[in-house]
Order: C-alpha cells, then sequence, then structure tokens
C-alpha cells in the first residue's frame, strides 16, 4: 500500500511493535527508512516532506509511549493542514483483558480521521482512506493503529490506491454575488489571508482582489506564503491578540478573511475583535471554520483559489472608474510608503555586545543565494526575518504552521529530502532547537545537507514577551516587572558543542559581520552546518 502510494520515505523512531513493519521492509529497497531520535524530529520530517512535495508522507512511531512524544508536533501539523499520515502499531487485539491503549483516541483530538486495522483484510482500505483524507481539502493528518495479530497474519487482499483529490469546490453563485456586491461599497477593505491560501495555490488571485480594491493585506499566520510580503499593500501579521487586532483593523468597514481561521489566539477577551460597523465576508475550504465564532455577514464555503478568481471577475465589473481610480491610489500610495521606509532603516549595532536579531536578519538576507528555501522557526525573531526578507516564491519559504516549538530542525530535513537539489537554510531559536536537538543526529546519519542558524538569545524570549502582554491586557498592571521564571536557557549550553557531539560541522559567531561569508561557506561545504548566532535576547 505504501508502494502504491508513491512512498519513498518513513519518518520514524521504531520500537518493539514495529519489528513487523520493519522486518517486510527489508524486502522493499525502494522505500527509505529515515531514523529519528526522537519522535518529534520523526514528525517534523515529516511535516516538512509533505509541504514540499505536495503529496502526504508517512510516519512510523512506537505503540502508544512514542506516539505521545510526537503529538505536540502533530498538533502543528493539525493546525497548519499539513497532510501526514501517522501510524504505530499496538498489542494484539487480544490483550484486552490484560489492557491495550485505545491509539486511535488518543490522537483523534489533533487528526482529520483515525482508526485501527485489527485484522489484516482491513490494512489496505485504511491505508487507503487515510491518505484520501489527509490530501483532501482542507488538507491535515490523519491516523492508522496496527494491532499485532493484523500484521503478523496473513490475507489476500487487493492493492487499490487512493483516487486523487479533486477538491476544488466551486462558491455559492448567489453569496459570491452578494460578496462582490457588499466589497464594492467598501470604502477601507481589509483583507485577511491564511495558509489554506497558500495550500491551494491562490497568491496570484488574491493579490488580484486585494489591487482591485486597494486593501490592505494582513497574515493571520506565517506557515505559507499567503501573499506577497514584498507588495505594498502587505501590512505583514496580524498577531493573535483581540485588543491589538481591534486597532489594528479599526478603520476597516469590511474585513474579508480568506483560507484563515479567524482570530483563534490563547488569551481570552470578551466582545468581538471586530468593530460592530465592521462586516466580515469569511471563504474558506474549512466550512467549519466559517462563521464558527466571529459575526459573519458573508460566509462561503469554497476552494480560495476558485472563489477568488471568481471574486476578481465580479469585481472587475462591479467596481466604477472612479472605485478603479481610487484604488489605483491606494496602491501607489502604499508603494511609496513603503519605499521611504525602506531607505529610511538603519539598525544602529555596538560591537562589544550581542548583534540584535534586526541585524542577523539583515546579514542573512544579502547573503542567501537566490532560488533557496528558507525554513522560519525563529519565533520571537520571525518578525525581524520577515521585516528583512522579501517572500513572493512558494519554493522559497515555510514556516511553523502552530504553537509548538521544535519544528524546523525536523521540517528542514524533510523539505531537503524532498527537494534535494534546493539550498535548505533553517533559522530556528535556541529553545525551538534545544527541544528536538536530535534532528542533528539525522542529519550527520542520513547525510542530509541542511544549514542550521541558530538564534541564541539563551531563553525563551517569546514567553517572556507573553508575559508582558499577560501582565498589561489581562492583569491590567501599568508598572512592568517580573523574574521570568523558567524563561532563560542556562549560558553554558554550547549549541555548537552540542552539533559537533553530534557529528554536525558547527560554528558560534557572534560577530555581524562574520555571518555572510560563513552562511556562503555553510553551504559550499554540502552537508548539515549548524551556526550557532548570539544575539540580543532583551525585550
Amino acid at each position: 500500500m505504501l508502494r502504491a502510494e508513491h512512498v519513498t520515505h518513513i519518518f520514524g523512531n521504531p520500537g518493539t511493535s514495529e519489528m513487523p513493519l520493519l522486518d517486510a521492509l527489508e524486502a522493499y529497497h525502494d522505500i527509505d527508512y529515515v531514523l529519528a531520535l526522537h519522535e518529534g524530529v520523526a514528525v517534523g520530517m515529516a511535516d516538512g516532506y509533505a509541504r514540499a512535495s505536495g503529496r502526504p508522507s508517512f510516519v512510523s512511531l512506537h505503540i502508544d509511549t512514542g506516539l505521545a512524544n510526537g503529538i505536540s508536533l502533530l498538533a502543528d501539523a493539525a493546525d497548519g493542514g499539513t497532510p501526514i499520515v501517522l501510524s504505530s502499531a499496538n498489542k494484539d487485539i487480544r490483550k484486552l483483558c490484560e489492557g491495550r491503549t485505545d491509539l486511535p483516541q488518543m490522537v483523534s483530538q489533533f487528526t482529520k480521521w483515525s482508526a485501527e486495522a485489527t485484522h489484516p483484510e482491513q490494512i489496505p482500505g485504511l491505508m487507503r482512506r487515510a491518505f484520501k483524507e489527509a490530501k483532501t481539502a482542507p488538507t491535515g493528518p490523519t491516523y492508522i493503529g496496527f494491532a499485532a495479530n493484523a500484521l503478523n497474519e496473513e490475507a489476500s487482499v487487493e492493492i487499490i490506491p487512493s483516487s486523487p483529490a479533486f477538491d476544488r469546490i466551486a462558491p455559492d453563485e448567489q453569496a459570491l454575488e452578494r460578496a462582490a456586491a457588499l466589497l464594492s461599497t467598501a470604502v477601507s477593505p481589509v483583507i485577511l489571508v491564511g495558509d489554506r491560501v497558500g495550500q491551494s495555490g491562490a497568491c496570484v488571485e488574491v493579490v488580484r482582489v486585494a489591487e482591485l480594491l486597494g486593501a490592505d493585506v494582513y497574515a493571520t499566520c506565517l506557515g505559507r506564503v499567503n501573499f506577497p510580503t514584498g507588495h505594498p499593500l502587505f501590512k505583514g501579521a496580524l498577531g493573535q491578540l483581540f485588543p491589538a487586532t481591534r486597532r489594528m483593523l479599526s478603520e476597516a468597514d469590511i474585513v474579508l478573511a480568506v483560507g484563515t481561521n479567524v482570530f483563534s489566539g490563547f488569551f481570552y477577551f470578551s466582545g468581538r475583535a471586530l468593530e460592530g460597523s465592521t462586516k466580515l465576508i469569511h471563504i474558506d475550504s474549512a466550512a467549519q471554520e466559517v462563521a464558527k465564532s466571529e459575526s459573519t455577514e458573508i460566509g462561503i464555503v469554497a476552494d480560495p483559489k476558485t472563489a477568488l478568481a471568481q471574486l476578481a471577475a465580479r469585481l472587475t465589473n462591479a467596481l466604477t472608474p472612479a472605485q478603479h481610480k481610487r484604488a489605483g491610489s491606494r496602491l501607489r500610495s502604499a508603494r511609496e510608503q513603503r519605499g521611504a521606509r525602506e531607505t529610511s532603516q538603519h539598525v544602529p549595532y555596538d560591537a562589544s555586545q550581542p548583534m540584535p536579531a534586526r541585524l542577523m536578519m539583515r546579514e542573512l538576507a544579502r547573503a542567501l543565494p537566490r532560488g533557496a528555501m528558507l525554513v522560519d522557526d525563529a519565533i520571537s525573531s520571525s518578525k525581524d526575518l520577515h521585516e528583512a526578507f522579501e517572500f513572493g516564491d512558494p519554493d522559497g519559504y515555510q514556516g511553523r504552521g502552530g504553537a509548538a516549538i521544535g519544528w524546523g530542525m525536523g521540517a528542514a530535513l524533510g523539505i531537503k529530502l524532498a527537494k534535494p537539489e534546493q539550498v535548505v537554510v533553517a533559522v530556528v531559536g535556541d529553545g525551538s532547537a534545544m527541544m528536538t536537538i536530535q534532528a542533528l543526529c539525522t542529519a550527520a546519519m542520513a547525510r542530509i545537507a541542511v544549514v542550521y542558524v541558530v538564534c541564541n538569545n539563551r531563553s525563551y524570549r517569546v514567553l517572556k514577551q507573553n508575559m508582558r502582554v499577560y501582565k498589561r491586557e489581562i492583569l491590567h498592571v501599568d508598572r512592568f516587572d517580573s523574574r521570568f521564571i523558567g524563561m532563560d536557557l542556562p549560558p553554558q549550553c554550547d549549541i555548537a558543542a552540542v552539533a559537533r557531539a553530534m557529528g554536525v560541522f558547527a560554528v558560534t559567531i557572534r560577530d555581524a559581520a562574520a555571518l555572510g561569508p560563513t552562511l556562503e561557506m555553510a553551504i559550499s561545504r554540502n552537508e548539515a552546518v549548524l551556526l550557532d548566532v548570539v544575539i540580543d535576547g532583551s525585550i
């Protein structure tokens, strides 16, 4: 069944329950088992591989104990909509009296569909459905458990792969007509884009709609290229804090949300995220997200690319010459403002102190070769990364899909395996790197040429930022003071030394001027390399 689904890599960490699979794999030389020394690395690799290849990836973990270790990054894959088929073996179904874990129930909150095979005849059908569910929009992870007897016994079965996913659902004509009519009245429109825009390949279409309206565009998440970040109408990430969202969207009269969950941040705030007079139009392939929590004027369940193309055609006809002229004027003004910001930016730097993250990202942007893939797991430094880089090519950028840390170390390996000819550079926060540092062993063993650039601020800086938010927005404390308990990493933790101990060439960088040349050297080595960059961690 794996052959039938064109699977060439199994990302896994095995246990005794996986012996039947590993034994059978000895006869299948066209399927490569990629060993991870932690389950989070295996799921991260599968996430990166699926994104870069455009096909569902396959993960094999060990019963309940290994499966539990993989759940944090499974949650990320669920949030990001990555098509992963996750599996693990289980005890024999006859061991009910002795006790066995309900593995599908264990992962059900983080999968689109989950089941367990208790007889060998069930395996082809369950595999076929798992792959079909994973790759059908809205995409996401699925799970199959294998009872020991299902793997040890034999059955005569027919091997049939899952059918292609023809899931570009067209929008309801009446709803789209209403949306175009409403948007044609907008004075201050805003567009919110999420990762299902990028998944559907709708960047061109959303740019067309934005330019027709002269609308500001915000990203609700930065897991993919959902809108060209160098476009003058792009205003950056919206963030997940309701008070900030209210402020940023306070002047919008109509908000068009496409391919995104709407305002699903961690902190709870009463009331609406939008002003009472602001109308919301939501287009999404995920039916469960449309009008889920926020008052929605028009909700359209459809493929974003298909819906946006049809919406653009209607808007072209619905907008008056004066409205077209006004949108063009907004676009020119946004272009001028962006140019003024770019020419005025300067990063002060005292060479005796750790370099600012902004300067680090500027140096990386200068040195990164054209056509490279940048994997963004920079966490609290991601904002600086996006200010330094411009991403318009979907093959040039991948970012975290959820809130768990530890994604980037494994994801970069999976992306490189899917695109072996492409230069892959992963920018990873130090806290995230240490969560799945075992990825370096896989990189060395499997000879996967990824360059890791670690943003080493010696802390969980994002938690310090969130502590300030908590005190200001939840506790309403004007005077900020915190000891930041549990948010600093030990200064003696030498990440470069850890990398060298795992067989990976590593360099510590403290001078900003050395960053660019060292990155060029690292890429030229054509092997796994880690650059441990010491940066300022103040907030």
